[in-house]
């Protein structure tokens, strides 16, 4: 690549979403930003820009360290970026505070059954 790559296929194909569908509605609510400034879909990344990248689950912030609009594999598409040490310090205390306070229905897929909500010991106290 000679002088840089659009913003979504660069977020694609450092796969911080999982189609470029994605990272366009990420970007055009405001979810990553260049440099500090909100900017389109077709925005033009170049080395040594710093990103700031909410993709649902975590927070990035990343310098541009190398350019791809191609898909590879992960331990390729981890080359594409350095993550910033205070985004490395926020994720893990993130992590930590999910790790020590679980959400509480955390482990039930969808609605929670009768037998679920009584084993939570919502139903049928102080009978």
């Amino acid at each position: 690549m000679s002088e840089g790559v659009r913003l979504d296929k660069w977020l694609w194909a450092a796969r911080f979403f999982k189609t470029r569908s994605l990272a366009c509605d990420a970007v055009d609510r405001n979810k990553v930003t260049v440099n500090g400034d909100r900017v389109k879909p077709a925005r033009t990344v170049k080395l040594g820009d710093v990103l700031e990248i909410d993709n649902g689950s975590d927070q990035w912030e990343v310098d541009v360290m190398g350019l791809s609009d191609v898909r590879g594999p992960a331990t390729v598409a981890r080359n594409l970026y350095e993550e910033t040490e205070v985004s490395v310090a926020r994720r893990a205390a993130v992590a930590e505070n999910r790790r020590l306070f679980r959400e509480p229905t955390a482990g039930f897929k969808g609605r929670p059954t009768k037998r679920d909500r009584r084993q939570q010991g919502k139903v049928g106290e102080s009978q």
